[in-house]
């Protein structure tokens, strides 16, 4: 049998962490973004790596304003939101060189919206094979870097 060690995810186990109100909101007020693993900030939204990511590198372009409704975005801040996932796509690019990428924006719970009332844009690096037997008959994703690693990767190509 194989084992998979993977110790610095135990951090979830023993801190779940528990979040009141937007998440997203605390985030953008806060002006700790290496803690926050913000990336980017511009004028009306703000990049971020997922907490929880699908693959490495998986990071959200957010608005600063809370609406989970996409009409609600003024062409500005849907053209600085389009402008950013642009240049967070162009430094995972640099950084890790993925074989194609995912974006999508779940709209609603009922669209698969984690946090449905803050809108947010996912941008996922992918390899090929990325997926394997521990997705599958596992429901376990390894990720072969930590956040931090990660963040740092990242900011070098911003």
């Amino acid at each position: 049998m194989e084992h998979l060690w993977a110790p610095w995810r135990n951090i979830y186990v023993k801190h779940p962490q528990e979040v009141k109100g937007d998440v997203f909101a605390q985030i953008a007020k806060s002006t700790d973004d290496e803690i926050n693993y913000v990336l980017a900030r511009g004028k009306s939204c703000f990049a971020v790596l997922n907490l929880y990511p699908y693959n490495t590198a998986h990071l959200m372009v957010i608005p600063y304003r809370a609406t989970g409704v996409l009409e609600d975005l003024s062409d500005d801040e849907l053209l600085e939101l389009m402008t950013m996932l642009k240049q967070m796509k162009a430094a995972v690019t640099a950084a890790y060189h993925p074989q194609g990428f995912n974006v999508g924006i779940n709209i609603g719970a009922a669209g698969g919206a984690g946090i449905d009332s803050h809108l947010h844009v996912h941008l996922v690096p992918r390899w090929r094979g990325d997926s394997n037997f521990m997705t599958t008959t596992a429901e376990t994703r390894v990720h072969p870097a930590d956040l931090a690693t990660i963040y740092a990767t990242i900011r070098k190509h911003l």
